[in-house]
């Protein structure tokens, strides 16, 4: 099927898909801060500035999109329009991700992610959320923070 829209109509839309503070986001954010953890948010000396930097555990939380990070859920497929674009831009998106995630790891941060499906319902959100909660707890402290 083709597009309905114009080239300059899809890039209007397209650009109005947000980066950061998306429902998930906010989601995973109340979640841990209701629960006692603090973070910073977005922080840009950072590589890849994580959604979520925890100083006190050494953790840093990323929260990304099934389609924009290649998840190889249903909501990761590649749409049939335009496919040769989404594969390059998907994979473009998954290197980065990678980059970043090695930096951070070699600065010495533990990196969690998490999907944006494992928050699409009610119980499999209270199950990840819950499982989110135990992995910063059973990392130790850092002294002085």
């Amino acid at each position: 099927m083709a597009d309905i829209m114009t080239s300059k109509e899809r890039s209007e839309r397209m650009s109005r898909i947000r980066g950061k503070d998306t429902k998930p986001e906010m989601q995973v954010r109340q979640f841990l801060h209701g629960r006692g953890f603090r973070y910073r948010l977005h922080v840009k000396d950072m590589p890849g500035r994580p959604d979520m930097v925890l100083p006190k555990y050494g953790a840093v939380v990323l929260v990304d999109g099934c389609f924009w990070h290649g998840h190889v859920c249903q909501g990761g497929r590649i749409p049939g329009n335009n496919s040769v674009f989404w594969q390059a831009k998907i994979a473009a998106n998954q290197a980065r991700d990678l980059r970043n995630q090695k930096a951070l790891a070699s600065a010495g941060w533990k990196v969690i992610r998490v999907w944006e499906c494992q928050l699409s319902t009610k119980k499999m959100r209270e199950k990840t959320l819950t499982r989110l909660a135990a992995r910063l707890e059973a990392l130790q402290p850092s002294q002085g923070t």
